[in-house]
């Protein structure tokens, strides 16, 4: 007798077969199905694992010339994959997020592409852009690398498309049924990454142009440029698999963070998802504690092909990351619609499969993803300039430690439409600590923050920024 969640699995995997998907996709799909029916959370307790008290940093590298000088070695050897699928729904965006005008005029795609230029033109190499694209923003994407065809040579594609699961009904695990049929499927996560590579035979055709090395990162993350000497570590070391790091703060308590498994003594990666949960529904306070776990995935990967392949090879063509049961509703915009499980994986998880990986701390601004738009009036602002190389760092005037942690009113602010009809003129941040709006205040003319501000308004209807306020120190404003 063939149970209710066979059957279910048997139907997912025909959907899947039948949107064309390839044949080791569906068959790593269906061994994490296999773990939701035998009741597998994907829950990582608090018993299995350890913290990581000291990882090696950039710094200690930057100061042992023999890692630049590797890496400068194996620059034509790199090849540069950016994770580009996401529309940027959470800031009211519509088309692929990369898009936007994020500095000086440039979007994410300008700088990433003229980031990689300069450093081929500097080096006297060449190094390949590849985006890894969804459904929703793969035209887009090729359309605006048009002008960047320099970096993506020798019969490379500037894109290649992640895959898609189907979701499935909570209630019977049976593939989700809805008639939007959009609605039937989910991302599966940027642990596809691998899948997709292997695939479409990206990988292989990488190696046989003598790319071995990966450096995979966010494409809203502009602070993930190509570090050689990270580059050279991973050479010198063996290293299969390098995972950036950065140093968890109180603002980082609810994202993911890395540990070692008890029973292996490897790192591994702990979603939120992931995490145990209080008798209440809360995260339990271990998860959430940065001076236990210390060190968060910025999500900037760097990979050895070789490696990857190896590892595949062994597992029916597909790296076997751990399941992420992620239990959401099937219409995401309807939270009384049917509940589903997505099934999917996450990149940095592959930490833990491959044997020798290894992870590096680096500086907090290797990190500076635009989630919303508090990141992105921070990216926007003199907090950062853009170099001659189009590198995007720190401003050097600013003295303060970090950067400038911003809260927008969500309700007037949280859309892009709304942010940018009301930042006309973006407020200067290079000497503020924290920015806080609350009310609907228009920004027409300049501000200088500084210190710890917070600007306020009830006026009904909102008001202007007036123009005798020209600036903010540590204070507390009401107009």
């Amino acid at each position: 007798m063939v149970s209710e969640g066979e059957r279910g699995l048997e139907l997912a995997s025909q959907k899947m077969r039948e949107d064309g998907l390839p044949a080791p996709v569906i068959t790593n799909f269906e061994r994490l199905f296999h773990c939701v029916l035998k009741g597998e959370t994907g829950i990582i307790q608090e018993n299995e694992i350890e913290p990581i008290e000291k990882l090696d940093t950039l710094d200690e590298l930057l100061r042992r010339k023999e890692f630049s000088i590797e890496g400068r070695k194996l620059l034509d050897k790199l090849v540069v994959v950016r994770l580009n699928g996401g529309l940027g729904t959470t800031m009211g965006l519509e088309r692929a997020k990369s898009l936007l005008k994020v500095k000086d005029s440039y979007t994410f795609n300008d700088i990433l592409a003229l980031q990689l230029r300069a450093l081929g033109d500097s080096m006297g190499v060449h190094i390949p852009l590849i985006h890894m694209t969804s459904f929703s923003t793969d035209s887009d994407v090729r359309n605006a690398m048009k002008p960047y065809a320099d970096l993506s040579p020798s019969g490379l594609p500037s894109s290649f498309l992640q895959h898609r699961h189907p979701k499935v009904y909570a209630d019977t695990f049976m593939p989700a049924a809805e008639p939007n049929e959009e609605l039937n499927w989910n991302p599966p996560g940027h642990g596809d990454i691998y899948a997709s590579l292997l695939a479409t035979g990206l990988a292989e055709k990488l190696l046989s142009l003598g790319k071995r090395y990966l450096f995979v990162a966010n494409a809203d993350n502009l602070g993930a440029s190509v570090e050689p000497a990270i580059l050279g570590y991973l050479a010198l070391t063996g290293a299969p698999f390098l995972m950036e790091t950065a140093e968890r703060t109180k603002a980082d308590a609810k994202g993911g963070h890395l540990a070692r498994r008890k029973s292996t003594g490897r790192f591994l990666l702990r979603e939120s998802s992931q995490a145990p949960v209080t008798p209440d529904g809360g995260i339990i306070p271990q998860f959430q504690d940065v001076s236990l776990y210390k060190h968060f995935n910025t999500n900037n990967i760097w990979l050895d092909l070789e490696a990857v392949l190896k590892v595949a090879r062994e597992h029916e063509g597909a790296i076997p990351l751990p399941l992420i049961s992620n239990r959401k509703t099937v219409n995401p915009r309807d939270k009384g619609s049917r509940k589903v499980i997505q099934i999917e994986t996450a990149m940095g998880a592959a930490i833990e499969v491959f044997e020798g990986a290894t992870a590096l701390q680096v500086p907090r601004s290797r990190f500076a993803p635009v989630k919303s738009n508090n990141d992105l009036l921070v990216v926007r602002s003199d907090a950062y300039t853009l170099s001659k190389s189009y590198a995007l760092v720190v401003n050097p005037e600013r003295s303060l430690p970090g950067l400038p942690i911003v809260t927008l009113d969500a309700h007037y602010y949280g859309l892009l439409n709304d942010f940018e009809a009301r930042v006309k003129v973006v407020p200067s941040l290079v000497d503020a600590e924290y920015f806080a709006v609350l009310g609907d205040v228009t920004f027409s003319h300049s501000l200088r923050v500084s210190g710890k501000s917070r600007l306020s308004t009830a006026t009904p209807g909102g008001c202007e920024l007036p123009a005798e306020i020209t600036s903010l120190d540590s204070e507390e404003c009401t107009i």
